[in-house]
């Protein structure tokens, strides 16, 4: 049975671009009568606003979306500190003290996420009095996990290669996993078997995919859809100020009409689909 999963951070509110994700993840779920989830990340300090996770609720409802909850991310802490543990008796993490703009300094490549790091504190003794992450060693963990594809039913198969990242952080200075593990673990534990999500997140599945073989976690499918841009030409963003979901109830607005128009790539004024 196919499960699909919408899961926002509660850091901000939801606009038209969550809605068009969770109106995708929801109609492809329901249409072979499969599970639709509805899964909180809110493990990202004092940025995660509880009272959010109702309004979201309550904008997924307006919508006229139907939905299972499964545990938000912050009683999940457990499994994350396991798999990391896991990965660290591995031998495939190391902890890092850089601050961002060290890294921002000494980097020489730039990734998916910005600055890719140099690999200043591999093999090296850093002072674990500091403040530190620890960083996934990516040559050994691609060697250890041999060729791995994932498949995509936007993008077909495609063969699994993180180097872009570098050694990505899995366990973050100020928080108990990085969205890369957290996410992949919650995936596996809730049984999705369909991750929908936008193509600016395409990049990080080649990640995902990678810490899925070296935790002999599911292999899952993937589908990740077109973006909605504001008048500017940008995807639609919290950051950005982009109108919020709740702010269009409060204003009257039909959300089960407004859904139905998403649907149909009917955007309201000054909303476009990102070109194919």
């Amino acid at each position: 049975m196919i499960t699909t999963r919408f899961a926002p951070s509660p850091n901000g509110h939801l606009h038209l671009g969550h809605a068009f994700s969770a109106i995708i993840a929801h109609d492809l779920a329901k249409a072979q009568d499969g599970r639709f989830l509805l899964r909180i990340e809110d493990i990202d300090g004092a940025r995660s606003r509880p009272e959010l996770a109702d309004e979201f609720r309550r904008d997924l409802e307006w919508l006229g979306l139907e939905w299972e909850e499964v545990p938000a991310q912050s009683a999940r802490l457990e499994s994350y500190d396991t798999a990391a543990k896991r990965l660290l008796d591995d031998g495939l993490l190391y902890p890092c003290t850089c601050t961002r703009a060290q890294i921002e300094h000494a980097a020489t490549e730039q990734g998916p996420e910005g600055a890719i790091y140099p690999g200043t504190c591999k093999g090296q003794a850093v002072d674990m009095a500091k403040p530190f992450a620890l960083r996934l060693n990516l040559e050994r963990a691609m060697e250890q996990a041999g060729a791995i594809t994932w498949s995509d039913d936007m993008g077909g198969e495609t063969i699994a290669d993180p180097r872009g990242f570098g050694d990505v952080v899995l366990v973050r200075k100020d928080a108990p996993a990085s969205y890369h593990l957290a996410a992949t673990l919650d995936d596996a534990a809730d049984g999705v078997t369909l991750v929908t999500r936008g193509e600016d997140l395409r990049s990080a599945t080649h990640i995902h995919r990678l810490l899925q073989a070296l935790l002999g976690l599911p292999q899952l499918a993937y589908h990740h859809h077109l973006l909605l841009l504001d008048e500017s030409g940008k995807k639609l963003a919290k950051r950005r100020g982009s109108p919020s979901l709740a702010d269009r109830r409060a204003a009257g607005e039909d959300g089960v009409l407004l859904a139905e128009q998403l649907r149909l790539h009917s955007f309201p004024a000054g909303i476009s689909l990102e070109s194919a």
